[in-house]
Order: C-alpha cells, then sequence, then structure tokens
C-alpha cells in the first residue's frame, strides 16, 4: 500500500477529522476555562487574599543599561501561573466529578425489561399449552 492510500484511508476513517474537532473545541474550551478562572474565580479569591498580584514578583539579575534593558527573573508570574493551573484543575474536575455523577445516576436507574421476541412469545405459548395438557391427565 503505497504512503498516499494509506494517508487517504487514514484521513477518510475520520480519524483526521475527530482530531481537528477535538483541537478546535480544546481550544475554544481553553476560553472558557480561562474566562472562568480570570473573570469568575479570581476576583473573588483576590479580595479574600487581600489583592495579592504575585506577577510583579522578581529578581533583577542585572540593571538595565542604557538601550539594554534589565535582566529579570520573574518568578511571581510563576508563581501566579501555579496558582491558575490549580484553580483551572480544580475547576476541571468538578465538572468531570458532576458528569461522572449525572452518568452513575443514569445507569443506576432501572430500565424497562426488553420486550420479549417473537420466539419468546412463542416459546412461551408453547410451555403454557404443555403445562395445561399435563393438568388435563
Amino acid at each position: 500500500m503505497s504512503l498516499l492510500s494509506e494517508f487517504k484511508a487514514f484521513a477518510v476513517k475520520g480519524n483526521m477529522i475527530d482530531m481537528a474537532v477535538g483541537i478546535i473545541i480544546g481550544a475554544a474550551f481553553g476560553k472558557i476555562v480561562s474566562s472562568l478562572v480570570g473573570d469568575v474565580i479570581m476576583p473573588p479569591l483576590g479580595v479574600l487574599i487581600g489583592g495579592v498580584d504575585f506577577t510583579d514578583l522578581a529578581i533583577t539579575l542585572k540593571a538595565a543599561e542604557g538601550d539594554l534593558p534589565a535582566v529579570v527573573l520573574a518568578y511571581g508570574k510563576f508563581i501566579q501561573s501555579i496558582i491558575d493551573f490549580v484553580i483551572i484543575a480544580f475547576a476541571i474536575f468538578m465538572g468531570i466529578k458532576v458528569i461522572n455523577r449525572l452518568k452513575r445516576e443514569e445507569e443506576a436507574a432501572p430500565a424497562a425489561p426488553p420486550a420479549p421476541t417473537k420466539d419468546q412469545e412463542l416459546l412461551t405459548e408453547i410451555r403454557d399449552l404443555l403445562k395445561a395438557q399435563q393438568r388435563d391427565r
């Protein structure tokens, strides 16, 4: 099988389309989660911790000289990224937990027994007739 025909078989199976859809939805979901963290969760959290913003924390390794900017170790941005990650991970965890609980409730709901097939109905009738014949003897 040639490389082109293998690629065609791969693309036609839907793998590439599924992957593209997943990437697009993932990017959109990333924006939603970023907005959730930045616009919904962080403002009240900032009020609770006194408006602390870690992004300004830094150590100057080399001062600015002329046109050259200062060399700065911006550890505050790293700390803020860790905090954002923990909040995002927790928010996703809670969302997954709710989804899993809903799935468990759906699975736990008793399903109605399936209707008997025509073969089963026929066998039931034969059984009932045989029982009736044995009683009549």
